[in-house]
């Protein structure tokens, strides 16, 4: 009886190892070696949140199933347009390589605009197969981005690659999965650039900072001519407001406070400001103090000035630096 018990335990434990040896092969996800090379990044667009990006890509695997010609998905791309591609077959393993250009959706960060710094993403997958299927590795050799293409007013800082496993809280109709649950290896392009900045802001804001120098002006003109200096003071503060609505016009909608939005602030604040000071200086000529009216506009031009300027360096500084 116990060597019936002893063979029996023998024929169970063996029976368990295979099973799970079976099982840990069966479920082993196929590797896919995969680069790229990028070409070129353009038509980046602010208002309509998307880039285009073109570039070389390669993919190194076994298994014939995978068909990333068919089923090659780029997730956040609107469209995608391939020109090229070719297949080799050869040695028991399949190679493609494919160019493609993708006209990319993405969120911009412009609490620092016209001195932001964006990461532009790509990522990659494969629709039919999830992780446990297949895995994406990378190919070190060589460049990711030809360093001879530029990008028309901004610097490439950084371009990273990374593999990592994209959850889906959906089991896509899968009714034997045991929760709404699935993983996709994905293959992910992280693009970090920032922008030349000194000429876009001068050309943004120079039409604000003219606004304001007329409405500065007014303390320079004889407190007798006080409706030339109320309507010069009037006309910069709509000249500001009208700045503001052509630049937010080309920047996408956003609930902060950004650079744009604070500069333009300080400057109606300051052109308010300044039209207090002239109803205060006009109240003081009506009362024949003109001489202390006279001292009153310039005290009040040299303070207004200094301040105006120290406070826009500060918040464009830290705008520059973040």
């Amino acid at each position: 009886m116990k060597k019936i018990t002893g063979v029996a335990a023998f024929i169970f434990f063996n029976f368990l190892f295979i099973s799970t040896h079976c099982h840990a092969q069966k479920v082993k996800p196929d590797t896919v070696k995969t680069g790229i090379y990028i070409t070129s990044i353009h038509d980046i667009d602010f208002k309509q949140k998307e880039y285009t990006i073109t570039f070389w890509l390669w993919l190194k695997y076994k298994n014939k199933d995978f068909d990333f010609l068919q089923n090659l998905e780029v997730p956040l791309a609107k469209t995608i347009t391939r020109s090229f591609a070719t297949v080799d077959s050869s040695e028991g393993k399949i190679y493609i390589l494919m160019k493609l250009q993708c006209v990319m959706k993405d969120s911009w960060k412009i609490g620092n605009f016209p001195f932001d710094q964006q990461k532009l993403r790509l990522s990659i997958e494969n629709s039919q197969y999830d992780s446990h299927d297949l895995i994406f590795s990378v190919d070190t050799l060589g460049k990711n981005y030809d360093p001879r293409f530029t990008m028309s007013g901004w610097n490439i800082d950084s371009c990273d690659i990374s593999v990592r496993n994209k959850a889906y809280e959906t089991a896509f109709g899968d009714e034997t999965a045991a929760r709404p649950h699935s993983e996709y290896s994905s293959f992910r392009v992280r693009v970090s650039v920032s922008r030349h900045a000194s000429g876009l802001f001068w050309k943004m804001f120079i039409g604000m900072y003219i606004a304001f120098l007329i409405a500065y002006v007014c303390f320079y003109i004889h407190p007798d001519g006080i409706d030339s200096r109320f309507g010069l003071s009037v006309g910069a503060l709509f000249a500001v407001i009208g700045n503001k609505y052509i630049i937010d016009s080309s920047l996408p909608e956003s609930t902060s406070f950004t650079l744009v939005d604070t500069l333009h602030g300080i400057t109606l604040f300051f052109i308010l400001l300044i039209i207090s000071a002239t109803a205060y200086s006009l109240q003081l000529v009506k009362n024949n103090k003109e001489k202390q009216a006279s001292k009153f506009d310039m005290i009040a031009a040299q303070i207004f000035l200094l301040l105006y300027i120290a406070i826009n360096i500060y918040f464009i500084s830290q705008a520059n630096a973040g």
